[in-house]
């Protein structure tokens, strides 16, 4: 039933056993990191922006795959000293190293209706780590405003910074990191074709 779901809402036949590439909408690819700090606090920080692209396969969504790029300057806890720390060499050297990727090396059926583990990997500063994270499938339709076929994810997942040169004040500050990340991706051929006609119409 999931697979009929799919390839009707998308439009593909159902046969057709290949992925199709989607495009990360930057907009709408953000996340949330968060931290104990010294017991008494869990602060957060989000980046946004984030661009890549999605092959889904929607005979089998466990053969799809993901590869997203952070532009770690979008690195915001609303805390200007904060900012600028975590921007420092202390930590995430955002002059040396602007960009944090995740590329996904497998998919795996997780617990529940649309619901996926999807492990890949992390790289933050040149250090590159697998990391698993738990992702759930929101949506899967045609956006109502531009009528391209899009689908939305959220995902969760922790880290140990220390695995990533970011160990700063580890144990005083905890070493685990929790994220929240949220997406959604548009299908890249009718999403490149509606950007052109909302340019020809400006």
């Amino acid at each position: 039933m999931y697979r009929l779901v799919v390839a009707a809402l998308l439009g593909f036949s159902g046969s057709a056993a290949s992925a199709t590439t989607f495009t990360l909408e930057p907009n709408y690819t953000q996340g949330v990191l968060r931290w104990d700090h010294l017991g008494f606090s869990y602060p957060a920080a989000q980046f946004a922006q984030g661009t890549g692209t999605l092959e889904f396969d929607e005979s089998d969504p466990t053969r799809s795959s993901v590869r997203v790029t952070i532009p770690m300057a979008s690195l915001n806890t609303g805390v200007p000293d904060l900012d600028e720390h975590l921007k420092s060499e202390d930590f995430f050297e955002v002059a040396k190293f602007p960009i944090a990727t995740f590329a996904s090396t497998r998919v795996e059926k997780g617990a529940g209706l649309n619901r996926f583990k999807v492990t890949g990997n992390l790289t933050i500063r040149k250090v590159t780590r697998p990391v698993t994270l738990d992702v759930t499938l929101l949506k899967v339709g045609k956006n109502a405003r531009t009528e391209v076929a899009t689908i939305g994810f959220d995902a969760r997942g922790t880290l140990k910074r220390s695995e990533f040169g970011l160990g700063a004040f580890v144990p005083q500050v905890g070493d685990e990191i929790q994220l929240l990340l949220t997406t959604q991706a548009a299908e890249a051929k009718a999403q490149a074709a509606w950007l052109e006609e909302q340019k020809a119409k400006k």
